[in-house]
């Protein structure tokens, strides 16, 4: 397994079926999510990755510590800063992002992302205008892991995109549907105005 060092410590990401494990258990709803999410979508490896995001919804939060019981989870709180969060305790709308390990000695396994939702709608954090059902935000891959729909993955990924979100954005490319391929391009046009991907989109 690949190690990264980051500011708080080494990376050593779960794979998708390891999180699998660990999350099924929940009542509620989660979805791979980042770099993995694009993998399961084309259902083969793309390149290597530094850590494994997790999305789940806001109102769902503390379960992520009955999936993870006995692990340490860290909020960033605020962005760039980590913080031990408890169990009992109802994070704030500013904090999006939890990393999480089995022990202070081991290395970061998972990172779990907080996104948005109002009733039976997910809500983009990034623009509270984007919204879409629940029930059409994730998809399963043949193994039975829920991941983030690619469209929803990239559209988080177009803001600053990185060399990585690119590689991600040209694998996904000619699998996603005409619909896919149009909510992505309508979702960038509103909160971007105009953005490089759309030309490549059109095709």
């Amino acid at each position: 397994m690949r190690s990264i060092v980051a500011p708080y410590g080494r990376w050593e990401p779960a794979t998708p079926a390891q999180v699998a494990s660990l999350f099924s258990v929940l009542p509620c709803q989660w979805w791979i999510a980042g770099g993995y999410a694009i993998e399961l979508a084309v259902g083969h490896h793309v390149r290597d990755h530094g850590d494994i995001d997790v999305t789940m919804l806001r109102p769902d939060q503390l379960h992520v510590h009955d999936a993870l019981r006995g692990w340490e989870c860290w909020a960033a709180d605020p962005p760039g800063v980590l913080r031990p969060w408890e169990p009992a305790e109802v994070l704030p709308s500013t904090v999006h992002d939890i990393w999480c390990r089995p022990q202070p000695d081991e290395p970061w396994r998972i990172q779990v992302m907080l996104d948005e939702a109002n009733g039976e709608e997910w809500v983009s954090r990034r623009d509270p205008g984007i919204r879409r059902p629940l029930t059409g935000i994730g998809k399963t891959s043949p193994e039975g892991i829920p991941y983030l729909a690619p469209e929803i993955q990239l559209f988080y990924k177009a803001k600053e995109p990185r060399q990585k979100d690119q590689t991600d954005f040209l694998t996904i490319l000619p699998v996603l549907t005409t619909a896919q391929r149009r909510w992505l391009s309508q979702a960038l046009s509103h909160c971007f105005g105009s953005h490089p991907w759309q030309e490549q989109l059109a095709c």
